[in-house]
């Protein structure tokens, strides 16, 4: 019976990724953890992405994305919610200091992570769960790109499917920032770094605010 919905998985699975890719408010946030505290806590970080989309599988297979679309004031909501949450990452971030990560790289010796796995977790989770941007690609997808007529089941593989490609993306991207050589270069200027990462958070919570 799957067979019959191949053309439609895999018409969303490429336009999901090339949205994954993109740089946003998740990219942000992986790239600042793995840098600042290393490979094991940006994977944290990165399934808690992953995980945190299921939030926004779950409003879309039962019907809430479909009542957000009709009533303009609740989608308002949910993305002055999800603005707020960036725009305090982005503050946090924005207010970093020099600290001595950078010396004790250069040293030789490990750097001991300062953020628990559950608050690492934690953090991809609400930054996935509360951005618009997710909400924004579920409406339009699953109302131009997936038939009305495809079974629940299917829908919720296809959600299950884009948990999964988040997380393994990001766990990517924590890998490959976690290796020595450019994570040293990184931590030298981890504070500018993180500020920046704080500015770009902001200025998406900025645009979703003005576009709203």
């Amino acid at each position: 019976m799957l067979h019959q919905y191949w053309a439609e998985f895999l018409t969303l699975a490429v336009v999901h990724l090339l949205a994954v890719i993109a740089p946003g408010p998740d990219f942000a946030v992986a790239v600042r953890q793995t840098v600042r505290f290393g490979r094991r806590t940006g994977i944290y970080t990165a399934l808690g992405i992953g995980a945190g989309m299921s939030v926004h599988v779950i409003y879309t297979l039962i019907g809430v994305a479909a009542l957000l679309n009709a009533t303009p004031w609740l989608m308002k909501g949910a993305r002055w919610i999800g603005a707020a949450y960036i725009f305090y990452l982005g503050i946090r971030f924005l207010l970093s200091k020099p600290g001595s990560d950078s010396s004790a790289v250069e040293a030789g010796a490990p750097v001991v992570a300062v953020q628990t796995p559950g608050r690492s977790f934690a953090i991809g989770f609400m930054t996935n769960a509360t951005n618009p941007k997710a909400t924004l690609f579920f409406l339009a997808a699953f109302t131009t790109l997936v038939s009305a007529q495809t079974p629940l089941a299917v829908q919720a593989l296809y959600g299950l499917w884009m948990c999964v490609v988040n997380a393994a993306w990001f766990v990517l991207v924590s890998v490959a920032l976690s290796a020595a050589a450019v994570r040293q270069r990184f931590l030298r200027v981890s504070h500018w770094f993180e500020r920046l990462m704080g500015v770009l958070l902001i200025g998406f919570a900025i645009r979703l605010v003005v576009v709203a």
